[in-house]
């Protein structure tokens, strides 16, 4: 593993399981140092009749099952579907995370992103983190199009673990997206595209060689 210190930028809990859950499996199988941030519980999502604070617990949980320490776990509490408005304070508080775990590869929702809230983390992500290597992760659901020219080989472990993970979020089972056989096959379609079983794939968006 070529990186260290690994930075997951995730708009809502959850974003950083679907769009790079099996990588992160990997990389700290590999002894990488992963952190997690989340800037939404999403709470005005939440179904009805759920706790409010749900996905907090679910998130908690799920980055557990990808070996992601509590310690490695931040959760901030912007409103969901309204982060342009908060583009500053975002972007401030990205560069004193940057400043504070000084991460060597940041992923984050791609360029193409539809979602307001992804645009945000990823043009903001892009401004405080634009030093070092940088890729976005694959939100099929959300993304216009996508640049596929960055592959993260997978074992099936690492699948597993992805699922495992997502299943924790129980709260939002109900999504086409979040079930296991779209996970697996996603999987299996990027691994098919480079000769692998399974595999994930990013959009670059800066690589720093040094």
């Amino acid at each position: 593993m070529m990186f260290r210190r690994i930075l997951i930028l995730a708009p809502h809990t959850d974003d950083g399981e679907f769009g790079c859950g099996g990588s992160i499996s990997k990389w700290v199988d590999e002894g990488a140092q992963v952190c997690y941030v989340a800037f939404s519980s999403a709470e005005k999502s939440v179904p009805t009749g759920m706790p409010k604070d749900i996905l907090k617990k679910e998130v908690q949980e799920a980055t557990k099952v990808l070996g992601i320490s509590t310690d490695n776990l931040i959760l901030f509490d912007y409103p969901v579907r309204e982060f342009p408005s908060y583009r500053q304070q975002i972007l401030e508080d990205m560069i004193r995370l940057g400043n504070e775990l000084k991460p060597e590869l940041v992923l984050l929702p791609s360029t193409a992103d539809t979602h307001q809230d992804h645009q945000t983390i990823s043009q903001e992500g892009f401004r405080a983190f634009k030093k070092i290597s940088m890729i976005g992760y694959e939100m099929p659901y959300n993304n216009l199009s996508f640049t596929t020219n960055l592959f993260v080989t997978l074992e099936e472990k690492h699948v597993d673990q992805k699922i495992e993970a997502l299943k924790g979020y129980k709260s939002q089972l109900g999504r086409i997206y979040a079930t296991e056989d779209f996970i697996r096959s996603l999987a299996r379609v990027r691994g098919t595209q480079i000769g692998v079983e399974y595999a994930e794939v990013f959009e670059v968006m800066r690589w720093v060689i040094k």
